[in-house]
């Protein structure tokens, strides 16, 4: 087998308003079953995602909070790769009117248009924290940590490497680790920059487009991207395809 892992992301990928439909839970199976792993990447709080996916221990690895926390299902082991927010921060950004924060281990997020206050109560505290957007939500992470940086740290674990990853996806925040994969797809609800990155966008939207994409991927491998996958040595044609999408990425 070329690719032996599949990274998806969470909602708008495999979860469609916030459950794994039928066809996408049969398809991780069927993954497994077929000797690959599967690896969850999401922007959700793990407690989050635990409350609306019971299926969680489908999947090897599950990296939460845009990749600042990386949780193992069997053992229930959370792993942190970043520090979290100080209290101040999210006293100040209440002090600004931002309401409805969430605040994760790490992970700090609110949604549109709070990026103002935010963005002012950083630079006001002198931290050195991002801002990553996926579509309306906001999300605060220690500089250098997003999903990148949970995905290494898993393949690392299951002994992989990004030039064995196959990963799926849809919005702005999952632009880095699908730029790192082997292979790039997007499902077919994606939003233009990562339609544009993906060596094939599925047919189909969301968990029916990640179903689509395992039959392949367990069929023949896809084949029909042999010899033009992306790896981050190489940068061949996978990843350039819409490379003139990079001034839209959001982290």
């Amino acid at each position: 087998m070329r690719y032996l892992a599949l990274a998806t992301d969470y909602d708008g990928t495999i979860a469609i308003d916030g459950q794994m439909p039928v066809e996408a839970v049969a398809g991780i199976a069927r993954l497994r079953k077929s000797g690959r792993r599967a690896i969850l990447v999401t922007g959700r709080r793990l407690d989050q995602l635990l409350a609306v996916c019971p299926q969680i221990d489908l999947f090897d690895y599950v990296v939460a909070e845009n990749g600042a926390l990386v949780y193992a299902p069997r053992t229930r082991v959370e792993t942190l790769l970043g520090k979290p927010p100080p209290a101040e921060f999210i006293e100040r950004l209440r002090s600004l009117g931002v309401d409805g924060v969430e605040v994760g281990r790490v992970i700090v997020s609110t949604w549109l248009p709070n990026h103002i206050a935010v963005l002012q109560a950083i630079q006001e505290m002198g931290l050195e924290f991002h801002v990553i957007f996926n579509r309306a939500a906001v999300m605060v992470l220690p500089a250098g940590v997003n999903k990148v940086t949970g995905l290494d740290y898993a393949l690392r674990k299951l002994v992989l490497s990004f030039h064995e990853t196959v990963g799926i996806g849809d919005a702005e925040n999952d632009y880095s680790f699908l730029e790192r994969c082997e292979c790039a797809v997007a499902v077919a609800n994606a939003v233009p920059s990562i339609r544009q990155l993906a060596a094939f966008v599925t047919q189909r939207e969301a968990g029916q487009g990640v179903a689509e994409l395992i039959d392949e991927l367990i069929a023949d491998d896809l084949a029909r991207i042999e010899g033009n996958s992306s790896s981050t040595s190489s940068q061949s044609d996978c990843v350039r395809m819409g490379r003139q999408s990079q001034s839209l990425r959001m982290g």
